[in-house]
């Protein structure tokens, strides 16, 4: 697989994990990196425990999160990536009828770590939002 497919894999993954509820998967793809100045694993997963509304009885946040647009670039020397991508999430709960709750963008950074890509840096900047009370604590 070349690196750009693989860098989309690894978006693609953290959007089923958040939506699976598994913030400790999560968490994991940040083994090298940060999310919004929240560096490595413990960080990352505390940070979505305190932010991320999981329901029960299903421990999810009933969202989907669907990223397009990715725009990858590849420094195969270096070891290095960027990529430029939207995110829309969409969530429908018992309470809360089927709509977008939120849009925006994704600014990240990557490097390959023993022949593996790993998210270096997740910026998440937030430009349009609905109703967020039934995703996001507090």
């Amino acid at each position: 697989m070349d690196s750009a497919r693989a860098i989309e894999n690894l978006i693609y993954v953290y959007a089923e994990r958040v939506d699976a509820g598994d913030l400790d998967g999560v968490a994991a793809l940040f083994e090298h990196g940060s999310v919004v100045s929240h560096e490595g694993p413990a960080a990352v997963k505390e940070m979505y425990a305190a932010t991320v509304r999981l329901h029960e009885p299903s421990g999810r946040p009933l969202s989907h999160h669907v990223v397009s647009n990715p725009i990858v670039e590849v420094d195969e020397h270096a070891g290095t990536a960027t990529c430029r991508s939207r995110f829309t999430v969409v969530q429908a709960t018992p309470d809360l009828p089927l709509q977008v709750v939120a849009a925006g963008r994704y600014v990240d950074t990557f490097h390959r770590v023993d022949g593996t890509w790993w998210f270096a840096t997740r910026e998440m900047r937030l430009d349009l939002t609905g109703d967020l009370s039934h995703h996001l604590l507090g």
